[in-house]
């Protein structure tokens, strides 16, 4: 028996999608904050089966909000997927990327400084 595999399709309108590869049907598990998540569908699709999961309302909210899937079989992470939102997201996200260009920065001076030295 293989392992089901989960690849996420879209998030769009308040739905986040995804295909599960998979010998036979998973019993699935979406949960935030640790309580499962209700509405959540999984329908045969082709090769595998199409899962549909509503996001609630306090997932769309300001802050960083993580939903997990679970296959409730064999007690495994198949994914998951992170909301963020709201002003103190952007803040946070501009930070990170001003440190990571800061970082490059200093490895290009690094690199072009090793260059010289070996010529």
């Amino acid at each position: 028996m293989t392992l089901a595999t989960l690849t996420p399709i879209r998030f769009e309108n308040a739905v986040w999608e995804g295909h599960i590869a998979a010998d036979s049907q998973p019993q699935v598990v979406v949960r935030y904050l640790g309580e499962p998540l209700p509405d959540v569908e999984l329908a045969t699709s082709g090769d595998g089966w199409a899962l549909r999961v509503p996001v609630p309302d306090a997932v769309l909210s300001e802050g960083v909000h993580t939903v997990v899937i679970w296959d409730a079989e064999t007690q495994l992470k198949l994914g998951d997927f992170t909301v963020i939102a709201g002003s103190p997201a952007g803040d946070d996200l501009r930070s990170e990327l001003e440190l990571l260009r800061a970082e490059l920065d200093m490895l290009k001076r690094a690199f072009r400084r090793s260059q010289v030295e070996n010529t």
